[in-house]
């Protein structure tokens, strides 16, 4: 794939994506659901929700810890034991039913946890609590000073992402999406405001950088790298991340793994008129996935075609699309057609658990 922009790209047409052709340009972004069992393991709702969603080029499932002190909210999944991954079996299984394809998204949440979640005290680069309270099984309580991670924490970080790879393999998946987005643990390595260590792993740009790469290169060398996405979200403020660098810490990071013959670089909140994206676009030699910025508070009546479309001009290779798909199992269907979109109801049950707000979005009925 080059990184040429080419406007005349057309959103349904097949795309390579490592190992993968997908029948489309579109796939489904992580969304975090709770829906998981207290230990993580993924139930039989979730495979119905995600086998609903299996005409998308691609789903990219919600975010799964690697070792448990990673775990950030209740209820989310892990891929760290045998239960897991006989869980998210039943989930892949499910998908691949329906004709559909999965990748499994690992993230640790560094100082976004919580003992009163996970039983552990949170680790991270460096002393600095999340500056807002956190989500947990008794409801929103203070964040805690997490532990800065040693050589000892970084190393064994590493092997459990790797690890994780491996498990999500054997759990069905095609392949994985290395999470350093959004203010958790690969993110917090990046920013200065949340990376004050003194060592190999920070300080310098070159330094920052260290952590995500090398657990990129060795989850890539676990399963393959064309197995291997990686998610960015550069000058994202979301768990009072401060990056202070943003134009130098991408380029940097882009250039060590440029190479490396990843699956796919996943840019969220993309912006087509952004210069850092714009930089990135440049830089990246592969496959290009771009998350566009779309209304708070509403679905665009097209499902989000036209930034699609946007994004696609600027050079993008597929679009990964998260509340549509949540509110429109069949999105892929009413995007070709043109049919009106299901609006999210209520956010509060995105999080709550159960059927409600998650399985029992309609689809068209045959004649629409």
């Amino acid at each position: 794939m080059t990184n040429t922009a080419t406007s005349s790209r057309n959103l349904f047409e097949p795309v390579a994506l490592g190992p993968l052709t997908l029948p489309h340009r579109l796939v489904m972004a992580p969304l975090t659901r709770n829906r998981a069992t207290a230990e993580g393991v993924p139930t039989p709702l979730m495979a119905t929700y995600y086998a609903q969603r299996a005409s998308a080029g691609l789903i990219i499932a919600e975010a799964s810890t690697p070792n448990a002190v990673g775990q950030t909210y209740p209820n989310i999944t892990a891929i760290h034991s045998p239960a897991h991954v006989a869980g998210w079996r039943m989930v892949t299984d499910a998908v691949r039913a329906e004709g559909g394809r999965m990748f499994l998204q690992i993230q640790h949440g560094g100082r976004a946890g919580h003992p009163d979640t996970s039983g552990l005290t949170p680790v991270a680069p460096s002393p600095i609590a999340l500056p807002e309270t956190i989500h947990t099984p008794a409801g929103r309580v203070p964040s805690v000073v997490p532990r800065e991670m040693t050589a000892e924490d970084i190393a064994s970080t590493v092997a459990d992402f790797a690890s994780a790879a491996r498990n999500a393999v054997d759990a069905g998946f095609e392949g994985v999406e290395v999470h350093s987005a959004n203010g958790h643990l690969l993110h917090q390595f990046l920013a200065q405001g949340t990376n004050r260590r003194t060592d190999a792993y920070g300080g310098s740009v070159a330094h920052r950088v260290r952590f995500v790469v090398e657990v990129t290169e060795a989850v890539a060398a676990e399963i393959g790298p064309e197995r291997v996405g990686l998610r960015v979200s550069p000058g994202n403020t979301v768990n009072g991340i401060e990056e202070g660098d943003t134009e130098e810490i991408y380029p940097a990071l882009l250039a060590a793994l440029a190479g490396r013959g990843l699956a796919y670089l996943h840019v969220v909140h993309a912006d087509p008129e952004d210069a850092v994206f714009q930089r990135i676009r440049k830089d990246w030699p592969g496959t290009l996935v771009a998350n566009p910025v779309l209304p708070a508070d509403r679905i665009p009546d097209d499902g989000g075609h036209a930034q699609a479309d946007r994004l696609l001009a600027a050079g993008a290779d597929v679009i990964a699309l998260g509340r549509p798909f949540l509110a429109n199992p069949d999105l892929i269907r009413r995007m070709r057609t043109g049919a009106a979109v299901n609006q999210v109801r209520d956010a509060y049950l995105m999080y709550v658990g159960g059927e409600t707000g998650y399985t029992d979005y309609p689809a068209l009925d045959a004649g629409e």
